[in-house]
């Protein structure tokens, strides 16, 4: 009976060492091997005159503009079934939707995972400016990078934002 006492309390806390070392090891693994960016989302510029802008790309370049910008469609290269999408958007010279970021430009990346993603970069040390927004299109939450740059990420669901351009009656720049 005196060997059973020891026993099981030195077996259960080997369990519990073996499984939280297994634990931390794939939790490493899984970060290392997580998709951070996986494209380019969109291209957001300043410029004085967003309309005229978008007349000459339109005129001169043969983009497909709508109110927004224009839209790029592709296909993803993991599966070329599926396609994807890039969005181009002048914006007017004084907007604050690149605030904090003093620059001309903003780049949206296309994620995976955001939320995991979010939480990785918060224990790196990224500064996260808002909270994650969810829309029918996809997920959104915006960054700085080491310069001060802001940097949007999206997490997209791309049947939506094709549905949400069908209905706006957009057509895409193929």
């Amino acid at each position: 009976m005196n060997r059973s006492i020891f026993l099981i309390p030195a077996l259960l806390a080997t369990f519990c060492f073996g499984f939280s070392f297994n634990n931390i090891i794939n939790t490493s693994h899984n970060e290392q091997n997580m998709k951070r960016v996986t494209g380019i989302g969109g291209i957001f510029f300043k410029c004085n005159d967003p309309n005229k802008m978008k007349a000459w790309y339109r005129t001169h370049l043969g983009l497909k503009t709508n109110e927004y910008g224009a839209v790029f469609e592709w296909y993803q290269g993991a599966d070329s079934t599926r396609k994807g999408f890039t969005q181009w958007s002048p914006f007017n010279q004084d907007t604050q939707y690149f605030a904090p970021s003093n620059q001309d430009f903003m780049i949206n990346y296309r994620v995976e995972n955001l939320e995991q993603l979010v939480e990785t970069l918060k224990l790196e040390g990224v500064t996260i400016l808002d909270e994650i927004e969810t829309y029918d299109y996809g997920k959104f939450v915006h960054i700085q990078d080491v310069e001060g740059n802001k940097i949007e990420l999206w997490e997209p669901y791309d049947p939506s934002f094709e549905k949400l351009g069908q209905q706006l009656g957009a057509e895409t720049t193929k």
